[in-house]
């Protein structure tokens, strides 16, 4: 009666939190894309700061509307939904001209239109409601189909990753189809919506064209461990980024192929699923931990941390009917929330930060909605709850929930993402709520990756598409007990009803949150036999001397390390190699922009992060940093020998600074995408490489926070061009820098400029410049002092009474020049008044690739880092 107790007032408030939100965005925002809580108005693609790959999910259709049509039926708020229909009808195009996600229309929009004709169709059936509905919503969810297959016109049959509503992908018109890469999870999530609609409107080339995507994903897989890589081109099917998860990039491609089966009734899927499974299992799964490994070496992990959107898979293991793994990394999740108060957008196996935003994501207490509904276990009520009272404590704001820039500073985001009301209450819900609560027999529907709820009598009611040629495995991984059913709760759990606390117990501190261990010296020798349960107990005993530590199990099969009793008790016999290294934690050294041309002339010191890769500026008396170029530099030459200025976002910070460096580019510098962070609130970080080797990687590296980038780009904007030096903080205007003009790349053209020599006097450096004197003159070789740069340098020498000009005399002047009596006069060569004319910078545009797409995304945010979003 307790459980019922505590599910009734926690349903009610998720209820008020949903309408808090729904309610914000229906007042402030709609029919705009999203809500902007902290703004209260609505985001409107243009007219807001561009925020890369994020943006391509806003096509000025009132996504966040269509997106949270089905959860209102979940929430039985029935005349809200009859409401947001007829909205929809009215209200919503399909036709606009803009460019847009395929993978995020397809599971955002087009799932949204069918999960809520569904819904709509399942009412009127009943007698209930929507008696005037004709199928409407299916019918622009079919135009919206027909309106994303242009972007299947590829050799391969894999995606274009972008489409324009209105001109398609090749048109002239269509400001798309020069992308060369996808995301695997990009295209291989589009078998649940294109089938459904397929078997819905009647209409195969849907569900042909989506099959066909996964038949070449397939069909590239590493034969060797079954893995497939991130990133593909979509024309020659080979892997660009051969990374391989089941996190960001890839995840609801295992998500899809799993639910096809579910959906579709089609075994080609669920083999398919299971050599995956297998492979993952046996190469990314380390329990608690889910580790990114090389696809065509699986033993080597990638990197040290993990992204957020893996946080799904315990769900996916639980219709899987695989518990025992499932509940050990969502313990693992759990207990990085507890640490951090959510998810981080990506965190270290150590469970540090590793990129701190939290966009709202609901993959967590989808996992929780799963495991409460396979175990039973009133514990994942108890984290259901924690979700619900930390969104409260620290997310909500007056006009909604607003995303978390840190997680350590509990900043916020003037974001709220669709997919929030899409799916975060719907699990929450759900996840306090009986069957026999509901509005429908829950179990007749499989979730989309955006929980929109598709029909499983599609498998039955309706034809497969024609032409089905996927080929059945003539080698099947073992068959199991649910090889072909979804798990049974009595079969699981026969009389064992604490199965899920006896897993959970060994990961209970996996983080340090809640008591210190405290071993005794013979459970935490190195090399000591122990048994599974004891081995992070030993780790843990080593990492309180704060020692990082790597484990090797020795044990070649299972079979070795069992005994049939030990197999029955769930012991795991394994030795236990730890190897130990003393190394403090690294600490964020700051460096510093500073402009030094004029009006600013050094007073200006703009507060940067490094980067783990590239030229070391710590150790250099100068330099620059990377730029942001995913896709390829057209204008290579002009850039040769410059510094740019580009967004944070889609691809890594690496592979941007390869193809930068390769353009001729000195350096960049990164400017965040995220509205309002800045240097002052949010901690540094280090920009780390994307798992491989970064040696080729000379061009130093800096990063700029939003509001320290706006400050940089409207000097730019104010004057064109401005010189900057990028160093340590220690050391700014201590010695002879060179610096360089920066500009924005790639798009605009550059001048030729000169390479400047600035001299100050060290034990004046803190002090203002305020007036002084400025005289100008060429250097020869020969000329030049013992340490300083050889070849022809301009050089500043500031003296005392010649030639006084004030700031704002200077800013007045324009292109002239002052003589020494006082007269303008045209500046000629080496003498200047302004630095040389330049076009108008315009705003970089970040292009496709990654983050934290959906990720992480560390972070992007990287979806998303792009990676999708998802």
């Amino acid at each position: 009666m307790l459980i019922l107790y505590i599910s009734f007032c926690y349903r009610d408030q998720i209820v008020e939190m949903f309408d808090h939100a729904y309610g914000s965005y229906m007042k402030y925002a709609y029919p705009a894309d999203e809500l902007m809580p902290l703004s209260c108005r609505g985001r409107v693609r243009g007219l807001e700061p561009n925020r890369g790959d994020i943006d391509d999910s806003l096509g000025k259709f009132s996504l966040t509307l269509v997106d949270t049509l089905d959860t209102l039926v979940v929430l039985n708020k029935l005349d809200e939904f009859e409401d947001a229909v007829r909205r929809t009808l009215r209200d919503v195009r399909l036709d606009n001209d803009v460019v847009v996600s395929v993978f995020e229309t397809n599971i955002r929009v087009l799932g949204g239109l069918l999960g809520a004709h569904v819904m709509a169709d399942m009412l009127r059936q009943r007698g209930e409601r929507m008696q005037w509905y004709r199928d409407e919503l299916l019918h622009m969810a079919k135009e919206l189909g027909h309106r994303l297959l242009p972007a299947f016109n590829t050799t391969s049959g894999l995606p274009y990753p972008r489409v324009n509503l209105r001109y398609g992908v090749l048109n002239p018109l269509s400001r798309t189809g020069t992308e060369s890469d996808t995301c695997t999870a990009c295209a291989g999530t589009m078998i649940l919506e294109f089938a459904a609609l397929s078997r819905l409107s009647g209409e195969a080339v849907f569900e042909e064209h989506a099959r066909k995507a996964l038949d070449v994903l397939w069909e590239k897989r590493q034969r060797g461990s079954d893995l497939v890589g991130t990133v593909i081109n979509i024309h020659n099917g080979d892997w660009v980024r051969r990374d391989s998860g089941v996190g960001a990039g890839i995840d609801s491609y295992y998500e899809y192929l799993m639910k096809a089966y579910i959906l579709l009734g089609d075994n080609v899927y669920l083999e398919r699923f299971n050599t995956h499974y297998s492979a993952i299992m046996k190469y990314i799964s380390q329990p608690p931990l889910l580790l990114n490994v090389h696809m065509h070496n699986p033993t080597v992990s990638v990197r040290s941390w993990m992204d957020s959107l893996l946080a799904f898979f315990p769900g996916l293991q639980v219709l899987r009917g695989d518990l025992k793994p499932a509940i050990e990394t969502h313990e693992m999740l759990y207990q990085v929330t507890k640490q951090h108060k959510f998810l981080p957008e990506a965190f270290t196996t150590e469970f540090r930060v590793h990129w701190g935003q939290h966009p709202l994501r609901p993959e967590f207490a989808e996992s929780t909605y799963y495991l409460y509904k396979a175990t039973g276990d009133p514990y994942y009520l108890r984290v259901g709850q924690s979700i619900v009272e930390k969104l409260n404590a620290h997310a909500r704001v007056p006009c909604g929930f607003a995303a978390v820039q840190d997680v350590r500073t509990g900043t916020h985001e003037d974001r709220m993402d669709s997919f929030f009301l899409a799916e975060m209450f719907k699990y929450l819900y759900l996840l306090f709520s009986e069957k026999n609560q509901l509005h429908f027999d829950i179990d007749d529907y499989i979730f989309t990756t955006e929980a929109h709820l598709l029909p499983v009598s599609l498998s039955t009611s309706q034809p497969p598409c024609r032409g089905n040629n996927t080929v059945r495995l003539s080698q099947l991984p073992t068959e199991d007990l649910f090889t072909y059913s979804c798990p049974s709760t009595q079969t699981l759990f026969p009389n064992n009803p604490s199965f899920a606390k006896t897993i959970r117990d060994s990961y209970k501190y996996l983080t340090g949150v809640g008591r210190a261990f405290h071993a005794s010296p013979d459970r935490c020798g190195i090399g000591c036999n122990l048994g599974c349960d004891l081995a992070f107990y030993c780790l843990y005993c080593l990492a309180g001397q704060h020692y990082p530590v790597s484990l090797m199990l020795l044990c070649n099969s299972f079979h070795q390390c069992l005994s049939f009793n030990e197999a029955h008790e769930g012991v795991y016999r394994v030795k236990l190699v730890a190897e130990v290294t003393q190394t403090p934690e690294e600490e964020v050294v700051p460096l510093i922009v500073q402009l030094i041309s004029p009006p600013y002339l050094g007073r200006m010191v703009l507060t940067a992060g490094p980067a783990k890769f590239g030229m070391d500026l710590i150790k250099q008396e100068h330099g620059t940093s990377p730029y942001t170029a995913c896709g390829p530099i057209e204008n290579a030459q002009e850039l040769s020998g410059h510094i740019a200025l580009a967004l944070r976002g889609d691809c890594m910070f690496a592979a941007k600074a390869r193809r930068l460096q390769e353009a001729g580019a000195i350096g960049v510098i990164f400017i965040d995408h995220r509205e309002g962070s800045n240097s002052a609130e949010t901690p540094l970080f280090q920009m780390v490489g994307d798992g491989g080797s970064t040696a080729d990687i000379t061009i130093p590296l800096v990063f700029l926070f939003s509001q320290e980038g706006a400050l940089l780009t409207s000097a730019l904007e104010d004057h064109s061009n401005v010189d900057v030096l990028m160093l340590p903080k220690e050391r700014q205007l201590d010695y002879m820098f060179s610096t360089y003009t920066v500009f924005f790349a790639p798009s605009v053209p550059v001048f030729l400029f000169l390479v400047v020599s600035l001299i100050t006097t060290p034990d004046k450096a803190d002090k203002p410049l305020g007036k002084m004197n400025i005289k100008f003159r060429l250097a020869e070789e020969g000329e030049l002092e013992e340490g300083e740069a050889r070849g022809p340098t301009l050089k500043f020498l500031l003296e005392k009474g010649e030639v006084v000009l004030e700031e704002e005399e200077y800013r007045q002047q324009g292109d002239s020049c002052l003589t020494p009596g006082g007269d303008h006069v045209l500046c000629s060569y080496g003498q200047t008044a302004a630095s040389p004319p330049s076009h108008s910078p315009n705003d970089p545009n970040t292009d496709p690739g990654s983050q934290d797409s959906r990720v992480p995304q560390p972070p992007p945010t990287d979806h998303k880092p792009w990676a999708p979003q998802h």
